[in-house]
């Protein structure tokens, strides 16, 4: 795993580049042509973040010119994906709905987390509420 700091020269290294990120205005298109480019051309990248995070313009161009080998997406700038949009089309691109890490163990690993902050939100505890995203 690595931060912002390293995105670029792990970029270079990886088989499969795989984006988990919060969309903040730090990462809105962090993964951009000049991450794009530094992938080898064996490599994959698997954006399961928010569509935001990766320049689709340049995804689209490294996947048509074959900087990239290809993308696994299930996230979008616009979602739904349109009807027409190029990623629909593409041999070198997965297209899944946004549950493609959903599992059996989703339901009882999130609801205690969501029990006990409904239990501080509730009692007032705002300032302690647990896994909060701070944009």
């Amino acid at each position: 795993m690595f931060g912002l700091d390293g995105l670029l020269t792990v970029a270079r290294e990886v088989d499969y580049l795989i984006v988990a990120v919060p969309l903040t205005p730090e990462t809105r298109e962090v993964v951009g042509a000049e991450v794009i480019s530094a992938m080898k051309a064996t490599a994959f990248l698997l954006n399961l973040a928010r569509g935001p995070v990766v320049d689709e313009k340049a995804l689209i161009q490294a996947l048509e010119s074959g900087t990239i080998a290809g993308a696994g997406l299930d996230v979008f700038n616009e979602e739904p994906l349109p009807q027409g949009h190029p990623f629909w089309k593409m041999k070198n691109v997965i297209v899944t709905p946004h549950v493609g890490g959903t599992s059996t163990f989703y339901g009882s690993q999130a609801l205690p987390i969501f029990r006990e902050n409904l239990r501080r939100y509730l009692k007032g505890e705002r300032h302690t509420l647990i896994n909060v995203v701070d944009h």
